[in-house]
Order: structure tokens, then sequence, then C-alpha cells
């Protein structure tokens, strides 16, 4: 029986926002656009960066490097080039991949050329809470790997994610001048966001966010169609595996934001753009896909609950 090998390795996962969307709408133009970015942009940066991309498949691709400053650079490189290479197609098919980079041990399959592991599992969670064209880094790769200078670190606080037992603290990298400083004291916000609603066959849906322990935790709550993901299930085909986050703004007040969804999210009608935290309001209404709620205010006794 063959020996299985384990090493320390960098990992960099990275999938693309709205997928669906852009195959429905030009499939044949999509794939000939992932070919180009793939062999013009992500290949030449993850060799130049000492890496080898491990697979692509279709709108995700995973690579791994010796080091974890390398693979944050090559992240770096690979989401300005392909700023640059959006700039040159039509608007509605631009390739937003977010991008996560993990500093874990691996296990190694040299027949199948493929990686596996806790390194890996973790990398794609902390894929999924990047900024369509961002990048998201552990902490275990904040701590260890010097960013340019023109870069900064942004703390965004702890995360759960799905089948994992700790937290996830997550980074942000940004370029200075969009990075924003954490404030070092918050107001604390009470009360409890009931959400509840209906899609468009009738399924009634409903959850319970409580204000304060988001704050105090610094956390996020990701609702999507991925059990193994999200923190709120939606059993509907129009959400997104991955389709929203809600977190506390640096206002202290409770935001919204479409984490590149296909079907999109929408505030009182209005589709708001992906990748950008929107204030919310009691009362008002919001969908994600065809999943329509509305929320009031209450005192707060219990947790979240989805």
């Amino acid at each position: 029986m063959p020996r299985t090998e384990r090493r320390l390795s960098a990992i960099l996962h990275a999938d693309l926002a709205g997928f669906v969307r852009l195959v429905e709408n030009q499939e044949e133009q999509t794939f000939e656009h992932l070919r180009a970015a793939r062999d013009k942009i992500w290949q030449p940066a993850i060799e130049d960066g000492g890496g080898s991309l491990v697979h692509s498949a279709g709108d995700a691709m995973l690579a791994e490097f010796g080091s974890a400053a390398a693979a944050v650079q090559a992240a770096i490189e690979i989401q300005e080039r392909m700023a640059h290479f959006n700039e040159t197609i039509d608007e509605d098919q631009r390739l937003m991949f977010r991008i996560g980079v993990h500093l874990g041990e691996i296990i190694i399959d040299e027949a199948g050329h493929d990686i596996f592991g806790d390194g890996v599992n973790l990398a794609e969670r902390i894929q999924v809470l990047a900024e369509p064209g961002g990048i998201a880094v552990s902490r275990a790769v904040r701590d260890v790997a010097r960013l340019r200078d023109d870069y900064a670190y942004v703390d965004a606080g702890e995360h759960r994610a799905k089948h994992v037992s700790l937290p996830l603290h997550i980074y942000r990298v940004r370029a200075r001048e969009h990075a924003a400083t954490v404030p070092t004291r918050r107001a604390t916000v009470r009360g409890i966001f009931h959400f509840h609603g209906a899609d468009e066959t009738g399924r009634k849906f409903g959850f319970d966010l409580e204000m304060d322990e988001l704050a105090k935790r610094k956390q996020s709550v990701l609702i999507g169609r991925d059990s193994t993901q999200c923190d709120v299930v939606l059993l509907n085909p129009s959400v997104s595996r991955a389709h929203a986050r809600l977190s506390i703004g640096r206002d202290n007040t409770l935001q919204i934001e479409d984490i590149g969804s296909t079907n999109g999210t929408s505030i009182n009608g209005e589709r708001i753009a992906a990748g950008f935290p929107h204030p919310w309001r009691q009362g008002r209404r919001s969908s994600w896909g065809r999943s329509n709620s509305s929320s009031v205010t209450t005192k707060p006794p219990a947790g979240c609950s989805g």
C-alpha cells in the first residue's frame, strides 16, 4: 500500500462569481474568455510565483505554492491582470473571481495529480468569504506573508463556516487607497432582526439575526442554497450556492451584500450591485433570487437560527 504524503503548503482557491448567469447568456463566449484568462493570466502568474495549477474545472481553480507570500502575490497579480482583461470585454461578460488563500497541511495524490485535506477545504471556505474581484486570506497567511507597500490587510473579523469547528479569522487584501482601518471601539448593537418570507411557490422561511452577538463576534451570516457553507439555507433553484452576506458595518448598522449571485439580490425591488455592502433598515423588503423577505426588529432573547 503506497505511503500517504503530506506537506505544508499555501493553497489558492478561486471561484467565478455569477458563472451560471454568464453561461446562460453567452456560453461559448464565456468559455473562450475563461480559456484565455487561464492561459494568459492564471497559468503565467502562478508559475512566475513558483506555484503549480493543480486543476481548473470550469468556474473554479486550485493552485499550490511552497510560500504563503508567493501565493498572495500571485493572487494580487491575477486580480490586477483580470481587471485589465475585463476592460477589453463587454461589461455583462466580465469575469469576477473570488480568491481565498490559506496555509495548511495537504495530502498529495501523485497518481491523480491532485491535492486534498483540511488545508484545501479551508481555502475553499475562505474563498467564499472574498468579494467578487477580491482576495481573502486566513490569519495563518496574514501572520507570515508580507504584502507589497501598495497593499494592506483589512481585518474582516471571524466567520463561521459549515463543518469547521473553530471560527475562521479572515483578512481582505486591498490596495491601500481602498483599505479602511477597523475601529478599535464599537457601540453595542441591540435587538433581533426577524426575517420572514416566501418564494414564488409559497414555501415559507424565516430566521432570526441577533445584532449584538453579530457585532461582538465580528461575524457575518452567509445566505445561499449550499448547506455545506451557508448559515441560512434557502432551498430554491433561483438562489445561488453562496448568494448574499449579512454583516455589521463600521457604523454599527446591519448591511447586506450580494456576493456575485446568478439572479441577484434586491432591496425594495431594486437590484443591488454585487460586491458592495448596502445598509439595511427594519421594514425593508429583500429578494434573494425569487425568495422574498421582510424584517422587523424585536427585543433579544434568542440566537440566530436557519
